[in-house]
């Protein structure tokens, strides 16, 4: 071998470390280097673990997968193991002759040469390199392993550097995602359950803004659980001793939800026998929630912007200017920015109150936490029906993972109770779920026509069922379901858009 050969193989390994950042792809690619310039039968890198000081394979050429995989040598074990514990290189010209030699890659009973050199920095192992190559004379097998020798030492400093430096991003990308998960832990509020990645996020929410007085506009899905994220922004801030105060908008006629939020004298209308103190003075010192904000009325929306711009407002009936420290927060299931287009709700309100906004995702959206879910909610209800269910069958979890749940988690929470009243033992069967959680083909039920109802009615009720179904059963995939009820996807998307049924809220 010529010295502008072996330059030429220096300086190609030259240009791989200055392009690398990565050990296992720098071994890899000088393995390549030297089997195009050498020709050998198999070659092999091994990094010693710092943890059990075993030689591990970390790149290799020739080998099967299985053969890398057996291919682990303690220090001092074999022709390898004593290369990594002397520290000196070990050149063998027939390893079929030679007892040393393990051949656990299986090379042993080939008429092979072999050749190891450790690779060393600042006098300390950090892995081996070997060839098994074609018998040759004497004189070029030691100009191979003088070669290897020069490999060797180019590679220690370096990949000893590469090694370090991606140890350290490996523990501090560790540490990390240790500190991320105990900030998880302690900000997730304690009256709310969920550990997926779109409730970190709530949680993370909740802890920005829970000790400032800016108003929180929480949003999500009827069922989600906006109340519980209204509690846990009251309680995990300052004003956690003052009172929380609720209401719920759409639940009060019309015409009584402006004296509920503002009071009213005696004598203001009738029926007003005494003065009553509104919902916004019995929240002084604390917060009012406000839900369902969507639905107030265009009237009580002046007031209530007022109230938020000023914190003062008059009873109903009254004169007096009452002023108040109270923290706002509102919640709506409702699309704000469609009323502010329609004209029903003022944006200037929408801007005062959606300061922070929250979104709460519907339980589709967090599929990894039905289950968590579910075994609290057996837990609680085991607890007020004094019964002693154990566990949720394979099928019903099965049947819960499929469902869209359009209630959310308030479906969830009823349907855990209807299964533990109907259970007859300490399990809960597919059969106990309410039949909504079910396709038609889990409880055999047909369409039954209602009286009194038109022929177009019946029949549109009835096709919308059979998509529902179909839908549901194959988890909102509108080709599978157009195949599954023997019509085209065309036609089928036709259908389901006629009958306003979005096939998203089946999926997965």
């Amino acid at each position: 071998m010529s010295g502008n050969f072996q330059l030429e193989i220096l300086s190609r390994i030259s240009q791989a470390l200055a392009h690398s950042q990565d050990v296992d792809s720098l071994l890899q690619e000088c393995l390549e280097i030297l089997d195009t310039e050498l020709g050998f039968r198999r070659g092999i890198f091994t990094l010693k673990h710092p943890d059990d000081a075993v030689l591990r394979i970390v790149a290799s050429k020739g080998l099967s997968d299985e053969e890398v995989a057996r291919g682990n040598y303690a220090v001092g074990e074999g022709v390898t193991g004593k290369v990594a514990e002397t520290l000196e290189a070990e050149l063998i010209p027939n390893i079929s002759a030679d007892d040393r030699f393990l051949g656990r890659t299986r090379s042993k009973q080939e008429n092979l040469a072999f050749l190891c050199v450790p690779i060393i920095r600042q006098k300390e192992l950090i892995g081996t390199l070997s060839i098994d190559r074609p018998p040759v004379d004497d004189e070029q097998l030691r100009k191979d392993l003088e070669l290897l020798k020069t490999i060797a030492n180019i590679l220690g400093e370096a990949v000893g550097n590469l090694q370090h430096h991606l140890d350290e991003i490996e523990s501090l990308t560790a540490e990390n995602k240790q500190l991320r998960q105990a900030l998880g832990a302690q900000y997730q509020p304690s009256n709310i359950l969920g550990n997926c990645a779109v409730m970190k996020n709530v949680y993370n929410r909740i802890a920005q803004v829970a000790n400032s007085p800016a108003n929180v506009l929480i949003r999500g899905e009827s069922g989600t659980g906006k109340e519980l994220v209204a509690r846990a922004l009251h309680f995990s801030s300052t004003r956690k001793n003052g009172p929380f105060i609720s209401v719920n908008i759409a639940a009060l006629p019309e015409n009584l939800v402006e004296s509920e939020l503002f009071g009213h004298e005696k004598g203001a209308f009738t029926g007003a026998v005494q003065q009553r103190l509104g919902r916004f003075e019995q929240a002084n010192g604390g917060t009012l929630f406000m839900d369902e904000i969507g639905d107030i009325s265009a009237s009580v929306q002046v007031r209530l912007l007022r109230v938020l711009q000023e914190r003062i407002f008059e009873r109903v009936g009254g004169n007096d200017p009452i002023k108040v420290n109270v923290r706002i927060l509102a919640a709506t299931s409702r699309n704000l920015e469609d009323l502010m287009e329609e004209g029903i709700f003022r944006e200037d309100l929408y801007y005062r109150l959606n300061i922070f906004p929250i979104h709460l995702p519907p339980l589709r959206e967090r599929k990894s936490d039905i289950i968590l879910l579910a075994d609290f909610f057996l837990e609680r209800s085991n607890e007020t029906y004094n019964t002693k269910i154990k566990r949720i069958s394979t099928t019903a979890i099965n049947m819960m993972m499929s469902y869209h749940w359009p209630g959310n988690v308030r479906e969830l929470e009823n349907c855990i109770e209807h299964a533990v009243l109907t259970s007859a033992d300490n399990v809960i069967h597919g059969f106990n779920l309410p039949p909504s959680v079910q396709t038609a083909s889990d409880t055999h039920t047909e369409f039954v026509p209602l009286d009194g109802a038109s022929l177009d009615t019946l029949l549109a009720s009835y096709e919308r069922e059979i998509l529902v179904d179909s839908l549901k059963t194959h988890r909102g995939n509108c080709a599978g379901a157009a195949r599954a009820l023997g019509t085209t996807q065309r036609i089928f998307n036709y259908r389901i858009k006629k009958l306003k049924v979005e096939p998203k809220i089946y999926k997965t």
